[in-house]
């Protein structure tokens, strides 16, 4: 693989101009055909076969009038007055007027009033779905009740839910991104390079992302996931080749020859960094739900993209830039040999790094113990997680649908905004009627329900609708407990078949699906990773060991996640408005990236001990030697990497917040604490066993020569007078 990635960055360096044309052509038909054939996204999570989505399937079929989308209209009195039918009618009259309403419910008709007389719910009734759903649509519905003066009138339900969009917070991240590289590479045309290959892969990827979206159903927060990777990935990618081209420059190579030699030595770890990604994000498939696998590919086609634009666009635009990649004290011919050396360059640039191996050889028992004790008491929140999908109570004070739902909370308890529904069908419309009759009385006398209303029919009279209110909101552990009793009370019935439905069980059933997946997928990334590994340094012990910094890493970050977003403590530093449960999908998805960006980590700091060792180096100072060369770069792009996620920690969706702050707490424990100090700490125990396999294995085992060892064998170096660094 090193030869032939070699072969492709000496080409797209000599071929710049043709290379850089093909990728701007790209770009331009892929973002024509975003523009062109862009479609919505969409809001739902579901996961067919689980009982409410059947239930909600056969309400499309039996009682469509009822499968439409559903907002809700709460209307409020002043202090210490009542409502009357006269104040509340122009309300739901105006909202009757909405384009695409079926039907409005007077609230005094429906018994949908407080016991005070102070508030009233109007159900507001769609004829399509939330995602057939207009703008036009929405913001009519949010203007229903504008005429009436004296009463607070707050909008809310599925279709005021809202959808994260990109903003300006997200630039706070490439700037410190952009900083960094400034920092790193004493440049500013290596730094702007680098983000600019990063920008071109990202849009790429967003563009062929959008032109799929109306032939695939995207959820709101596809997009902005594979952005937040795609950038991430995409400048750390291109800081890692870069790094590796300027050393060899430095060496007194050609610009070519040093494209072809970083593309075929970093470059192989980038593919192998990668590859590693795409497969953990493609392999959510395993969970069988469809939006988390859409959600997987969306992320690993963006992640293969920046892998692409870094091995072929960036040594194109590396022969553009000349010798500007170097500092500029660096940049002459006849300074770069005299001052420059190989050797001199590392001691200036990874003196820390240097220190630093020596540090954790002379502690390594010490630093290996604080640092196993201290993750696992980050871990401890961990055994309270719980999980759920996103629901009004969490979005961001001020919003219409979180004000909607504090003033239906206020008049008529939390039940109201996790109404459920109970879907009886039967043969025959006496079956269903009788059914229909003995399941309200068993939901009524289950603990935890408020209310049950009486049934409503379809015209033939075979489908019958029980709205169920219980006294929990819709992510309590309660309510969750009343809807699995529910199902056990219905569940013998005779003469129909009954099944819950609504927003809450829906998340409810998402939920429990995910967490028994959890544990397969889990396993399956930590055997992944020892294999990948053990093929790449042709060992047991790295690949072991780097599965349990892995587990470490995962633990920790749940926890402080957890404590955060769930507990609530130091919500406010993460401008979190509510603590609450956290999202269904993001345990099975922080474990997929994270997974992917700790092999990163590991493959280019053992890489090098590795390469030292296999040449000769005592196997513990090949450790330093490997943390020495290579602190400055793995700094550079943790740094990087948790600026990007971290500028995702400022949007007001409380979903993305979660998600943000997740990957970079990760990144942050797991390039710091786990390969820089845990590693390292590790490897000087074990020694020379580090590098141990079975002959019987090696001689199985493919060789992936990330190294670049065969490269160096088969197409060895030139000695040559270094003429000029760069051709241009």
């Amino acid at each position: 693989m090193a030869i032939l990635l070699y072969r492709l960055g000496r080409l797209s360096f000599r071929r710049r101009g043709r290379v850089l044309a093909l990728w701007l052509l790209l770009l331009a038909l892929l973002g024509g055909a975003a523009a062109a054939f862009s479609g919505p996204t969409t809001s739902k999570f579901s996961i067919p076969g689980t009982e409410s989505q059947k239930a909600l399937d056969s309400l499309a079929r039996e009682f469509p009038q009822a499968g439409g989308a559903t907002g809700t209209i709460v209307v409020a009195a002043p202090e210490g007055a009542k409502l009357t039918p006269a104040a509340v009618a122009p309300v739901t009259e105006e909202a009757t007027k909405v384009p695409g309403v079926l039907a409005a419910v007077d609230p005094f008709g429906a018994g949908a009033v407080s016991q005070d007389g102070r508030y009233a719910l109007v159900q507001v009734q769609f004829t399509t779905g939330v995602d057939g759903i207009t703008d036009a649509q929405r913001e009519a519905f949010s203007k229903a009740g504008d005429s009436v003066a004296d009463l607070r009138v707050e909008h809310g339900g599925e279709i005021m839910r809202g959808v994260p969009e990109v903003g300006s917070t997200e630039i706070i991240g490439v700037a410190v991104a952009a900083l960094v590289l400034v920092l790193t590479f004493g440049s500013l045309v290596a730094a702007g390079m680098t983000l600019l290959n990063a920008l071109v892969g990202v849009a790429a990827g967003m563009a062929g992302l959008f032109a799929l979206s109306s032939v695939v159903e995207l959820t709101s927060t596809a997009p902005i996931l594979a952005l937040m990777l795609g950038l991430a990935v995409g400048i750390d990618y291109a800081l890692f080749i870069t790094s590796r081209y300027r050393h060899y420059l430095l060496e007194g190579m050609d610009g070519e020859e040093a494209a072809g030699r970083a593309a075929g030595t970093a470059g192989s770890a980038v593919v192998f960094a990668g590859a590693t990604v795409v497969i953990a994000l493609a392999g959510l498939t395993v969970a069988g739900v469809p939006f988390l696998t859409v959600m997987g590919l969306a992320a690993a086609a963006t992640v293969a993209l920046a892998v692409l634009v870094s091995l072929t666009l960036l040594p194109a635009v590396l022969g553009f830039a000349g010798v500007r990649v170097l500092p500029r004290k660096l940049r002459t011919r006849s300074e770069a040999p005299a001052t420059a050396t190989p050797s001199d360059e590392v001691q200036t640039q990874s003196a820390f790094g240097f220190r630093w191996g020596r540090i954790v050889a002379r502690l390594r028992v010490p630093v290996l113990i604080i640092g196993v004790v201290g993750l696992g008491a980050l871990a401890l929140p961990l055994q309270d997680m719980r999980l759920s999908l996103p629901d009004a109570s969490t979005e961001a004070v001020g919003s219409p649908n979180r004000d909607a739902y504090d003033l239906t909370t206020e008049g008529f308890g939390e039940g109201f905004n996790g109404r459920l529904i109970a879907v009886v069908s039967g043969d025959s419309a006496q079956s269903t009627g009788t059914a229909s009759k003995e399941a309200a009385a068993l939901i009524a006398e289950t603990d935890g329900v408020l209310a049950v209303a009486p049934p409503q029919m379809n015209e033939k009279g075979t489908t019958a609708l029980l709205a169920v209110i219980p006294e929990t909101g819709p992510t309590a552990a309660e309510t969750e407990d009343t809807v699995n009793e529910i199902r056990d009370r219905v569940a013998d019935v005779p003469g129909a078949s009954i099944a819950l439905t609504g927003a809450t069980a829906v998340g409810i059933d998402v939920s429990a699906k995910l967490a028994d997946a959890l544990p397969v997928y889990l396993l399956l990334v930590v055997g992944l990773s020892i294999l990948l590994l053990m093929l790449v340094f042709r060992s047991i012990l790295v690949p072991v060991k780097a599965a349990l910094g892995f587990l470490l890493t995962i633990g920790a970050t749940f926890g402080i996640t957890v404590a955060i977003f769930q507990e609530g403590h130091l919500a406010s530093l993460v401008g979190l408005d509510t603590p609450g449960p956290l999202v269904s999908f993001l345990p099975i998805l922080l474990i997929g990236i994270l997974f992917g960006l700790a092999m990163d980590y590991e493959v280019f700091l053992v890489s090098r001990m590795r390469e030292d060792f296999v040449h000769g180096a005592d196997a513990r100072e090949s450790v330093i030697s490997g943390v020495g060369h290579n602190a400055r770069v793995v700094t550079a792009a943790a740094v990087i990497m948790t600026a990007v996620f971290g500028g995702f920690v400022f949007m007001h969706d409380p979903v993305i917040k979660s998600m943000g702050f997740a990957l970079a707490i990760g990144v942050l424990i797991d390039a710091f604490v786990v390969r820089m100090a845990l590693v390292p700490a590790v490897m000087h125990l074990v020694g020379r066993a580090a590098w141990w396999l079975p002959r019987a294995v090696d001689r199985v085992l493919p060789d992936l020569d990330i190294e670049g060892e065969q490269l160096q064998r088969r197409i060895p170096v030139q000695q040559q007078e270094p003429v000029e660094l760069v051709k241009t």
